[in-house]
């Protein structure tokens, strides 16, 4: 990854519509655009800037803006895609943080390395992707995530993090929690089995790939993309951050008893016997599909999915979200979490 100083330029009243995939047209007092780990590795010795608030921003499609940001919003742009090496039967591959993820997903097919094919359309940037372990299909980024290069803003210090410092779990990880706001990503390397294996479990791929002359890679990579098109919004259409609630996870007696209530619901068992819920299931039984708050709206076609249906702001969002939330607790006595951060 490029590790060139170039002072970057401070920019003032920017604003961030084009960095949040809702559309929300927030501003920042002042931004900058990170395309070196120099650049960010010197953030906490610039005068102009190590004194103020200072919020990282990828893709923007985990999160949801409700105000402006007084500080400096810092733009990762740090790019580049290679194979650094072989190690015990996996390639590993390392792309920069500002590289787009579904771009990076197929340029690993494109070079015969199979392994993310089930992650295509997963909005943001490969920064992004450990931060939320992003996942879809039968499989988390965390199974292939080898290390992550970091810079820590308050001392500039570069960082590397295995898989145990980044405390992986559904939808999370260190830098949600603990690490939130202290760390910017700056490169990501993965680990892609040669023995590649393929996932086709879950129904909705399995059908796209009925009568498929082959059950490659890239044949289920292309049925995924097929699948999120049809299910999902392009947020370059309709703002939105894809998922919006984490699918909830309860006991084994806790189903037991919601499923003498509710016989239909869609249900996945776990390894450690508790049982995963479909959240949009949830949510569309409490009758919010395409129901909305000003220009805050749930997706007509998949309930998991808060839109922006134009002129929205991030508090309707947010207000259309807790209405949900309170819906689904009295009804099914579940409680949604929701995936992105709100700023």
């Amino acid at each position: 990854m490029s590790h060139a100083l170039l002072a970057p330029e401070l920019l003032a009243d920017y604003s961030l519509q084009t960095h949040n995939t809702f559309g929300f047209d927030m501003r920042a007092r002042h931004a900058m655009k990170i395309d070196s780990v120099d650049a960010a590795a010197s953030l906490h010795t610039d005068r102009r800037v190590m004194n103020m608030a200072q919020l990282v921003l990828g893709g923007g499609s985990n999160i949801v803006l409700t105000r402006d940001f007084d500080g400096v919003a810092l733009i990762v742009g740090i790019v580049g895609k290679r194979v650094i090496g072989e190690e015990d039967g996996a390639w590993l591959v390392e792309a920069g943080a500002g590289e787009n993820w579904h771009d990076f997903v197929a340029w690993t097919l494109a070079q015969g390395m199979p392994g993310l094919e089930n992650l295509p359309l997963i909005p943001g940037t490969v920064g992004a992707a450990p931060i939320q372990n992003i996942g879809a299909y039968g499989l988390e980024m965390g199974e292939r995530f080898e290390r992550l290069n970091a810079v820590e803003l308050a001392t500039g210090a570069c960082v590397e993090f295995d898989r145990t410092a980044c405390a992986f779990g559904y939808r999370d990880s260190f830098f949600k929690r603990a690490g939130r706001g202290r760390f910017m990503i700056t490169s990501v390397v993965f680990r892609l089995p040669k023995a590649w294996r393929p996932r086709t479990e879950y129904a909705d791929v399995a059908r796209a790939l009925e009568g498929a002359s082959r059950c490659d890679a890239q044949a289920i990579f292309d049925a995924v993309v097929a699948v999120r098109r049809a299910k999902l919004p392009d947020w370059t259409v309709l703002g939105n951050a894809g998922s919006f609630f984490k699918n909830p996870v309860v006991s084994a007696q806790a189903f037991e008893t919601l499923k003498a209530r509710e016989a239909g619901v869609v249900s996945y068992p776990q390894a450690d016997g508790q049982v995963k819920l479909a959240a949009g299931w949830l949510i569309d039984r409490c009758g919010w599909k395409g129901r909305n708050i000003g220009g805050a709206a749930v997706h007509e076609r998949q309930a998991l999915v808060l839109v922006n249906r134009g002129g929205a702001t991030g508090t309707q969002v947010l207000e259309l979200a807790e209405s949900i939330k309170r819906d689904v607790l009295v009804r099914f006595d579940v409680e949604l979490e929701m995936e992105p951060v709100c700023l």
